[in-house]
């Protein structure tokens, strides 16, 4: 099959709609369930090349969460810490490394995964389905499904959940093309390997970078690769943690990906752990109390009859001060950066979510102001010579 008919493009006004590969050729991907649409198809492709390249990169299994064409978290298939577990909402049973990474992939925004797209490096076993059984997604896309698998997918909802199987001998053209307002575009594909030599030029006072930091900044970089420009994204022991992605201003990236990290060590505080929910309460609902209530004016955003509904016991108040102290205990972070870096106000924004190794690309009439800053924090920054637009 070299075609297939999508329901709808972007919009339901945008029709006809259909994937297809030219001269012929078949298509690499089967659908196994489900019809997934056109923003369906374009999460799962970028998903796909993002984890595959993690995989290889690193040697594990690795998930990512995708929404509307970037990632909302990305993760490899390290084992998850008890309090991952619990902020996780995956209990105490053993789970696959797979499992594992799309567990963290997941858990690390789940506000902005609602509704995710998934896509698995590794053949989805009974484990990962489980997981995926329980949250609310559009579909997913891998090597292959065990049985077991396939048989918990193809029960979620209703049996119209979008199960996309993709042939991993598969390698696209090296020229790619798109049409924009009726015309076309062409351009090389960007077949540029993160690895670890990317590293290597250390412009900062501090040169020690620990192998640690070196799969964390890969997983970085290979993020953003498949993130919308301008981008940034935090990682800490694995995972992705925080990604700022489509803005126009760099410090707005580094905001917005910094506010999502400090979140991901917020959900960790004992005062959050110890909330007492409702029994039966779903997991969106959680999400949202508990994203509320590490916010900043949460008691004027629930009500007393919303705190009846949620909880058990009232909670009391996670404090401007508390939430200070708590996320300035998180050291050890990576950051990488699409582009360069301008100014040194996204050092200091970094600075406050706990970072210590960066890589970006380098070359700003003001990269001596940038690495000064970092050296002001004692930070470990990397210039790439290499910029990660995605568009």
């Amino acid at each position: 099959m070299n075609e297939l008919q999508l329901k709808y493009g972007c919009n339901p006004n945008q029709k006809p709609s259909r994937i297809f590969m030219e001269n012929g050729a078949e298509l690499p991907v089967t659908v196994l369930s489900g019809r997934p649409g056109y923003i369906n198809f374009l999460d799962a492709f970028n998903g796909w090349q993002l984890v595959t390249e993690l995989k290889r990169a690193t040697g594990l299994p690795a998930a990512t969460s995708f929404k509307h064409v970037s990632p909302a978290g990305a993760a490899v298939g390290k084992p998850l810490t008890d309090v991952e577990r619990k902020i996780y909402f995956v209990g105490s049973r053993p789970l696959s490394p797979l499992a594992c990474a799309y567990a963290r992939a997941r858990g690390a925004d789940r506000m902005s995964s609602f509704g995710d797209f998934i896509a698995l490096s590794d053949e989805c076993d009974e484990d990962t389905a489980k997981l995926i059984s329980m949250e609310v997604s559009d579909g997913v896309i891998a090597p292959g499904y065990s049985e077991a698998a396939l048989s918990i997918l193809q029960a979620k909802r209703k049996g119209s959940y979008n199960i996309i199987k993709i042939d991993p001998a598969y390698r696209p053209a090296p020229i790619e093309r798109k049409q924009v307002y009726g015309i076309t575009f062409e351009q090389g594909r960007n077949e540029l390997d993160i690895n670890r030599e990317m590293f290597q030029n250390i412009v900062t006072q501090n040169k020690e970078l620990p192998e640690s930091a070196v799969i964390d900044l890969q997983i970085a970089m290979i993020t953003l690769k498949y993130t919308q420009s301008n981008s940034v994204c935090y990682v800490y022991n694995g995972q992705a943690i925080g990604i700022g992605a489509g803005q126009q201003s760099r410090i707005h990236c580094t905001r917005l990906a910094g506010g999502k990290a400090d979140n991901w060590f917020l959900r960790q505080h004992p005062k959050v752990l110890g909330l007492q929910f409702k029994k039966g309460l779903g997991r969106a609902n959680r999400d949202n109390a508990i994203d509320v209530y590490i916010g900043e004016e949460w008691e004027d955003v629930l009500g007393d009859d919303v705190w009846a509904d949620t909880f058990e016991v009232r909670p009391e108040p996670l404090t401007r001060e508390e939430k200070k102290e708590w996320i300035a205990r998180f050291t050890g972070v990576t950051l990488g950066s699409d582009a360069f870096f301008p100014f040194g106000d996204n050092i200091e924004r970094a600075h406050k979510s706990g970072v210590k190794y960066l890589a970006q690309p380098g070359g700003s009439i003001r990269d001596d102001q940038v690495i000064a800053t970092c050296d002001k924090y004692d930070m470990v920054m990397c210039f790439t010579g290499i910029r990660l637009f995605h568009h």
